[in-house]
């Protein structure tokens, strides 16, 4: 069932759907496909941050920092992840956001993945 294995790499991956690189986006007859999870491998410079603020979210979202320093904003709330491994989980409903205090990489696994959710 060699059909049902990918053998890929982080980096090279996020470069196709903005980092995403399992979710319900990716072809069904591929193994990364689910309705069930999204992961991401972000990779974002000195200063990125959110376009925009992420509200009414109806996912629940892990993210882990693995370099860096990032911070996320929730509502009265900051949280800076300095340490790798350091990580932050928040349910359906949290509104959010996020800046790249130092150049990091961050990977977010959200659940379940939506269809019509942009890919971002």
């Amino acid at each position: 069932m060699t059909e049902s294995i990918y053998v890929g790499h982080a980096q090279a991956d996020a470069l196709g759907d903005r980092g995403w690189l399992l979710g319900h986006f990716k072809p069904e007859d591929d193994v990364r496909h689910s309705q069930d999870v999204e992961i991401k491998w972000g990779v974002h410079p000195k200063g990125e941050e959110r376009a925009q603020w992420v509200h009414g979210e109806k996912r629940t979202a892990l993210l882990v920092l693995i370099s860096g320093r990032f911070r996320l904003e929730f509502p009265g709330r900051s949280v800076v992840l300095e340490r790798q491994g350091d990580y932050v989980v928040w349910g359906v409903g949290v509104d959010h956001s996020w800046v790249a205090e130092e150049e990091s990489v961050v990977m977010t696994v959200r659940w379940p993945s939506v269809a019509g959710y942009a890919v971002g």
